[in-house]
């Protein structure tokens, strides 16, 4: 009899602790989650500009015109095919003009940045900053760029020129900043002041950029409901922002594991939005509950996407994940790396090439690498685990005890596969 009056009680206990890590709500982003996208308006922009350009072929206001539809159909739909549209336009655009309006030229920059041609996109705001036209946000832009390309120390040299403390732009920078630096808190509590100028602005666009980079960060940071809760945000604004529905997805996985809908969510927004990265996330959460047939499917259909010479190189820090975990190929990976570090040289590239090599086997190059240029230049999660494994590898146990503890730190935002791997160190 006592026991059959204790079961209730344990029950109790046992279902209260299977929800005490839920933040999430199905009533929150499920009508969200039935929200038809329709880009006809989006189309009909585009097409607006093609007929004007039918009788005036060399109005090059027309062609920044149908670009500027075209981008927004690619930030709307993620088909790359739009993003190269607008390249084609402004670089005609361009060609017509002589290159003489600083705007063209900035214009051009943002789809190469897009594509991750960053070392395109420095030489166009080269030539933006030489012509002087709105420097200022030329220089917000250069920011970007040698951020991008680990430049830091020009970096923060444009950081310091762009300063303005009441200037979103200059805001969401100096967040971004603190956050390479390792200063998290710092970047949360300067995007936050950055949203308030954003709400203040009433500019939709804006208000939503905000909120699922605060979203981003809080998530960063552990603060799981708050990071929820300005995904909503974002979702309020944009039913259909894809990105802001990827992340509550990743909450629903990597936090309450709740896989299944965290599934429904990547294929509700795969009925809309085409990025190969979401076929990836599918992979990766197929592989946490052993569904061998979703996971290749989901690979399948990842590495047939990217097979578009659209991508370029887009895809290479995915690419090179998937041939060193899925396909084990670490010998393509390494190609892909050494490709990767040309166009970019920044630390995490540095640490895909010490991976690649790592998982080729080579050991002590791989060491060497994270040495000369990983160790100490980022606190990405992911990037820390890689060198925890390599210092493993070669007997460095007292790095690898100190790693452990902040990648213990860090397992929701490396996701539940890698909770096993991580106390294994």
């Amino acid at each position: 009899m006592k026991l059959k009056h204790s079961f209730p009680l344990i029950l109790i206990v046992v279902l209260f602790g299977c929800n005490t890590n839920r933040v999430t709500q199905l009533k929150d982003y499920n009508t969200y989650l039935s929200a038809e996208f329709d880009k006809t308006e989006l189309l009909s922009s585009a097409q607006i500009w093609t007929n004007k350009l039918e009788t005036a072929p060399n109005q090059f206001p027309y062609l920044t015109k149908r670009a500027n539809s075209y981008t927004q159909l690619f930030n709307a739909t993620g088909d790359i095919g739009y993003l190269k549209k607008a390249e084609e336009d402004l670089v005609k655009a361009i060609e017509i003009t002589n290159g003489i309006y600083a705007s063209h030229l900035k214009s051009l920059a943002i789809n190469y940045i897009s594509q991750h041609r960053f070392k395109e996109a420095l030489e166009l705001l080269k030539k933006a900053e030489a012509n002087g036209e709105k420097l200022n946000g030329t220089k917000k832009m250069l920011f970007d760029v040698h951020l991008e390309l680990g430049n830091y120390i020009a970096a923060e040299a444009y950081l310091k020129q762009i300063k303005n403390t009441s200037d979103f732009d200059y805001l969401i920078r100096l967040a971004k900043w603190e956050d390479h630096n390792g200063n998290l808190d710092e970047a949360i509590v300067t995007m936050e002041k950055a949203a308030l100028i954003a709400e203040a602005s009433k500019l939709k666009g804006t208000m939503q950029w905000s909120y699922t980079n605060l979203a981003d960060f809080y998530g960063h940071a552990g603060e799981i409901e708050k990071s929820y809760n300005f995904y909503l945000k974002a979702l309020k604004l944009d039913p259909n922002d894809a990105y802001a529905k990827k992340g509550i997805a990743w909450i629903l996985f990597s936090h309450e594991k709740n896989s299944e809908e965290a599934l429904n969510i990547l294929d509700h927004i795969s009925t809309y939005f085409k990025a190969p990265d979401y076929d990836l996330l599918k992979s990766e959460i197929a592989g946490y509950i052993n569904d061998k047939k979703l996971k290749s499917t989901a690979l399948a259909s990842y590495q047939k996407a990217v097979e578009n010479k659209y991508y370029g190189d887009m895809y290479n820090t995915y690419n090179i994940m998937v041939y060193t975990e899925d396909m084990l190929l670490p010998k393509q990976a390494i190609e892909i790396a050494m490709q990767e570090v040309e166009n970019r040289p920044t630390p995490q590239s540095y640490d895909l090439l010490a991976w690649s090599y790592f998982k080729n086997g080579d050991v002590e190059k791989a060491n060497a690498i994270i040495e000369d240029y990983v160790d100490g230049a980022t606190s990405e999660p992911e990037v820390l685990y890689h060198i925890a494994e390599i210092y493993k590898a070669v007997g460095k146990m007292d790095k690898v005890k100190a790693l452990k503890g902040e990648l213990v730190a860090s397992l929701y935002e490396l996701g539940p596969t890698m909770e096993q791997k991580i106390k294994q160190l």
